[in-house]
């Protein structure tokens, strides 16, 4: 295998947190991976709402912290709720001074959003909609001018180079379908900021990459990974044939959208005190059952926006328009769709992980500030705190470095590929047995079909970590006797007291639970 060796901090992924992070590690010199062209093909640019922070002089970062811990169903960490809160409005101001276009009132003060389950307007957006590509172009622009980051696209992690605990380097690869033989990177040090696992199901609004390598490569390196089960799915992705789903953002719902089934009946009125505005997976849980029960649910804009939806909420009137479908005067058609990991690799207060060398932030990352459910807006606002504090910690435990030669690599063919059959297959069991609702038959199914793909690619690392991350998923899913949160199972209906606590664990720990079920099926 070919190796290379430099002195930049390897970043793999490209998103917020991977950018961000960049710009704050400078000038120490970095080597961005980024599997597309940069900005494209991240959940950052597809994030609509915005970012939450207490910027109303009324509001608090204390009462964004309360409204966090209680979305998250009894398994936040207090102290990483008010760290990351109190945090907020720096972040906002210091995007704002690197180029982010937040809407503005005439006074100045910033536009806030009000969304699911926080108890003020506070989710700071643009255009409507259009938060998460407006600052990743404003990132971006930032990135191409500071001569300390090396940008390297079409190119993905696979896997990960372990010695004494430590991570000493990372294995890549060209990330075009016919992909290439391995590449050995040894950099000074590692930081993971490429997404979530929400692709790993067939319904989702995350793109395809978002599909679990990131969690599943430092599993298979013996990271320990933390709350895999909370699965975060988005109550109102639109119901077109689109992969990944076009989102309908919670922020229509704050402005007095409601929630209706084919009969014309709003059906969250009954299902909880804050109707529509009640926790997402409240939300979700009753969007699912109206879809499983064949009622039709959708999102009617009509009343409380009418025709300023195309105006200022671009993104959604534009999907609806693909889709023929003219939300001035019909109701959106919804589903409930994989949207976010609250799960990921177990991170302590400076971004550091269970392996030596490695970092992590974004949605990939597991902090404890999310719990079983995560507060809207909130997964922007923890990219962006954490990519600091990531970047704070490397700069101050590593050698100090301010130049390197930019990374070169001849890539020669060869390489491995998953099958686009086995990879649907696998998402598709997820959907069916690891979803919105989850019982033990439907687990024990999932692991037993998980293990069995798994078997069939094992010269697939990208796969590998794949089916890492859903054995991951299923297992810490079928340990959780309980319902919390995102995580709701039929057979385990009620919250435990006893079971009010982050749950980690590692790949050899999840394949144990597997092999255990494995056997007693025979």
């Amino acid at each position: 295998m070919q190796k290379i060796t430099t002195d930049r901090v390897v970043i793999i992924g490209a998103g917020l947190a991977a950018i961000y992070a960049a710009l704050n590690l400078a000038p120490r010199p970095v080597l961005i991976l980024s599997p597309e062209p940069l900005g494209k093909g991240t959940s950052s640019s597809r994030a609509q709402g915005g970012v939450a922070a207490a910027m109303d002089p009324k509001d608090s970062p204390r009462a964004h912290a309360a409204d966090t811990v209680r979305a998250g169903a009894g398994t936040v960490d207090a102290n990483v709720a008010a760290q990351v809160t109190q945090a907020a409005r720096y972040h906002i101001l210091d995007l704002t001074n690197l180029g982010a276009p937040f809407d503005r009132k005439p006074g100045g003060e910033y536009v806030l959003s009000r969304e699911a389950a926080h108890s003020f307007a506070r989710v700071v957006r643009v255009k409507g909609d259009q938060a998460g590509v407006a600052i990743m172009n404003a990132l971006i622009e930032q990135v191409k001018s500071t001569r300390s980051i090396q940008v390297m696209e079409g190119v993905m992690a696979a896997r990960l180079e372990t010695f004494a605990g430590s991570v000493i380097g990372v294995v890549v690869q060209t990330s075009d379908p016919a992909g290439s033989a391995p590449v050995m990177i040894h950099g000074s040090a590692y930081l993971m900021a490429g997404g979530g696992s929400a692709a790993l199901y067939a319904k989702t609004t995350n793109p395809a990459r978002i599909c679990g390598q990131v969690v599943g490569m430092a599993a298979r390196a013996g990271a320990e990974i933390a709350d895999a089960e909370f699965v975060q799915f988005h109550p109102t992705a639109i119901d077109v044939a689109e992969d990944p789903a076009p989102l309908a953002t919670e922020a229509l719902r704050g402005e007095g959208a409601i929630l209706i089934n084919r009969d014309g009946s709003r059906f969250m009125a009954n299902v909880h005190p804050d109707g529509e505005l009640a926790p997402r997976d409240v939300v979700a849980r009753a969007v699912f059952a109206q879809s499983q029960a064949r009622m039709r649910p959708m999102l009617d804009t009509r009343a409380a926006i009418g025709a300023r939806i195309t105006t200022d909420f671009p993104a959604v009137a534009a999907a609806c328009q693909r889709h023929g479908i003219d939300p001035v005067r019909d109701p959106i058609p919804v589903v409930a769709a994989a949207h976010y990991h609250m799960g990921g690799i177990a991170t302590d207060r400076q971004g550091g992980t269970t392996l030596g060398n490695l970092w992590v932030c974004g949605e990939a990352s597991s902090t404890g500030l999310h719990g079983a459910n995560r507060l809207a807006s909130n997964g922007l606002l923890e990219a962006l705190v954490y990519a600091r504090i990531c970047a704070q910690d490397i700069n101050s435990t590593q050698v100090s470095c301010d130049a390197a030669d930019p990374v070169v690599i001849d890539f020669r063919s060869g390489g491995d590929v998953a099958d686009a059959a086995a990879i649907w297959s696998l998402r598709q069991t997820m959907s069916d047995c690891v979803g919105v609702i989850r019982d033990e038959a439907g687990l024990r199914h999932a692991l037993r079909k998980i293990q069995k793909l798994a078997e069939a690619s094992q010269s697939s690392d990208n796969f590998q970590n794949m089916c890492a991350t859903a054995t991951l998923i299923a297992a810490a899913a079928l340990k959780r006797k309980e319902s919390r949160g995102a995580h709701a199972r039929s057979d385990y209906t009620q919250t435990s007291s006893e079971a009010c606590h982050r749950q980690c664990l590692t790949l050899k720990q999840a394949m144990e639970i597997r092999d255990m079920e494995m056997e007693n099926c025979r």
